[in-house]
């Protein structure tokens, strides 16, 4: 006999490798999907490593209007574009990365992200390029000091070669004890504040909106996901998602998200089977 998923009061969604299919597109079957829940009065949130920015044309095509959750936890905004929380890394401490992985891993492209400005040293780098096309948001060139001075900001996004990548999480992990360091993808490696993290957003979410995060679903694939996914009692990892991922989730879904694994949970579950 199986257990039915009950309905529940908010939907957490990750986006790259979950809602986008591999070639980062919103399929009909999604904006369907997104759709149903709205209509049966379920909010959806993005959860995302992503800024702002680059989930406003996303945002679009699912016909989302709610809070988003950014730089996977460490800046979550209202439907309003409110800060809801933040967790900046400190100009002194950004630096200090900066430069430990420029001397101790200069194979790998540093990029830097604080509210709504994407940093990086040369647009010409083709990795920067690659990010830009991926996510339909130009960065600008620059340095820390220029654009984070007063506030800080909230995420490293190092890009590299699988072996670089994870060479690049032990070793800053290691030199920066207090940050968070967790590759999100084989080539991707995010560097943020400790106290950062997609299930700090989602509470964050949980308590704007007045529900239980022990009534909310969440859905990913990435290494990045899975404290949000041990968060709920009801979580899915996609099928596309690794092992480690599979695993810290209570579901998985029949399809990966090229073949509309997030629309086909959704709608299993508003259906209640």
């Amino acid at each position: 006999m199986t257990t039915q998923t009950p309905r529940p009061s908010v939907v957490f969604s990750d986006v790259d490798g979950t809602i986008l299919d591999g070639d980062h597109r919103v399929t009909a079957r999604v904006a369907a999907a997104s759709a149903a829940l709205a209509e049966a009065g379920v909010p959806l949130v993005l959860v995302s490593a992503r800024m702002p920015e680059a989930l406003a044309d996303i945002r679009r095509e699912l016909g989302n209007e709610g809070p988003v959750v950014c730089y996977s936890g460490a800046y979550v905004l209202d439907s309003e574009g409110a800060e809801l929380l933040s967790r900046p890394i400190a100009l002194g401490c950004a630096l200090e990365v900066r430069d430990f992985v420029a001397c101790d891993v200069p194979d790998v492209t540093c990029m830097a992200y604080g509210y709504h400005t994407w940093v990086v040293g040369d647009r010409s780098d083709p990795r920067v390029a690659h990010e830009e096309r991926i996510v339909g948001v130009e960065s600008v060139e620059g340095t820390l000091e220029e654009h984070f001075s007063g506030r800080g900001l909230h995420k490293f996004l190092l890009v590299g070669e699988p072996a670089a990548i994870e060479r690049a999480e032990r070793e800053v992990g290691a030199a920066f004890p207090s940050l968070a360091v967790v590759r999100s993808s084989p080539i991707l490696c995010e560097v943020m504040d400790g106290r950062a993290s997609k299930t700090e957003g989602i509470r964050a979410v949980c308590e704007h909106l007045g529900v239980d995060l022990a009534d909310a679903l969440a859905i990913g694939d990435g290494r990045n996901d899975i404290d949000m996914l041990r968060a709920v009692p009801e979580s899915w990892a996609m099928a596309n998602a690794p092992g480690v991922v599979k695993d810290a989730a209570t579901h998985v879904t029949a399809c990966d998200n090229d073949h509309d694994g997030f629309a086909e949970t959704v709608f299993s579950v508003l259906s209640g089977r």
